[in-house]
């Protein structure tokens, strides 16, 4: 079972007095990329979550966004007297400086200045982190199944890629006979524009078996066909298969390109092409595969 690298995951935390959204997006990448959107009382945590998601996602493009929704204000304001008193001073110094009265309603206009009035923010407890790690966790189980479903896709896919392919490497088993046929023809007619020249019936047989020889491509045949299984094999396996994948097409691909230098009969080519077209689609899935 191969899993796919595209995801999403969403997942909802609810806290007495604020809600949270988490979403997960996956895409595919070469190794693993967190990027993560977090209130600035979570990014404490960001490391922790790292750790989590790296363990359970493996690898991907993985973008992780929580977004707050607050029902209840969970900050306190209060004064700050150190800036308060600084004001003060300033104002009045300055009102005598310049001959002006102060103001005679001091609080109207010293509450309003910057900085006067201080917001203090309650600080991230466990209790509350756990709620959040728990719908973490809930959100990561949706975007592996997600990439569970994705990946059952994609497996039929890579199957039916790599059964046209054998289809394919059967096809080109009645070209073979014809080959050496036409070999042999074309030597024969050589020679027959030569009159008057006798030669070497012996020779003649080991140039023809020097020919068939270079020609033949049962080994690049067996070996194709031995690197096809392998790739179905491998796609039934549980772990994360996509690089493995990719290596085996790569040798799958020298083949069909060894098989292609060796033909030297149209429609033997014919099928060399279609099957590498097979090749490059299956390249482009696995690209996606985790």
């Amino acid at each position: 079972m191969i899993y796919s690298m595209t995801g999403y995951g969403k997942a909802v935390a609810e806290l007495p007095n604020k809600k949270i959204t988490i979403e997960i997006k996956s895409l595919n990448s070469k190794q693993f990329d967190l990027f993560t959107r977090l209130p600035s009382a979570y990014r404490e945590r960001e490391i922790l979550l790292r750790n989590s998601l790296a363990r359970r996602l493996v690898r991907g493009k993985i973008d992780l966004s929580m977004n707050v929704e607050v029902i209840a204000k969970d900050v306190t304001s209060k004064i700050d007297h150190n800036v308060l008193c600084q004001y003060h001073q300033e104002i009045g110094d300055l009102a005598a400086e310049l001959n002006i009265p102060a103001p005679q309603e001091w609080f109207s206009v010293l509450l309003r200045l910057p900085d006067v009035m201080r917001q203090e923010q309650e600080e991230l407890s466990d209790e509350e982190w756990n709620i959040i790690q728990e719908a973490v966790n809930r959100a990561v189980d949706d975007t592996v199944a997600f990439r569970r479903q994705e990946g059952e896709m994609l497996a039929q896919v890579l199957s039916t890629k790599i059964a046209n392919i054998h289809s394919l490497l059967v096809a080109v088993e009645p070209f073979e006979e014809e080959r050496i046929e036409k070999v042999k023809t074309r030597i024969r007619e050589g020679l027959n524009t030569l009159e008057g020249i006798d030669y070497d019936k012996n020779r003649f047989e080991q140039e023809i078996i020097y020919y068939i020889e270079k020609l033949d491509v049962n080994e690049e045949k067996n070996r194709l066909a031995h690197h096809l299984d392998y790739f179905t094999a491998t796609l039934k396996e549980n772990e994360p298969q996509g690089k493995k994948l990719g290596f085996i097409a790569q040798e799958i691909g020298r083949e069909i390109n060894t098989l292609g230098s060796k033909s030297n009969q149209s429609g033997m080519q014919r099928i060399v092409v279609q099957m590498k077209d097979e090749l490059e689609q299956m390249k482009e899935q696995i690209l996606n595969v985790l």
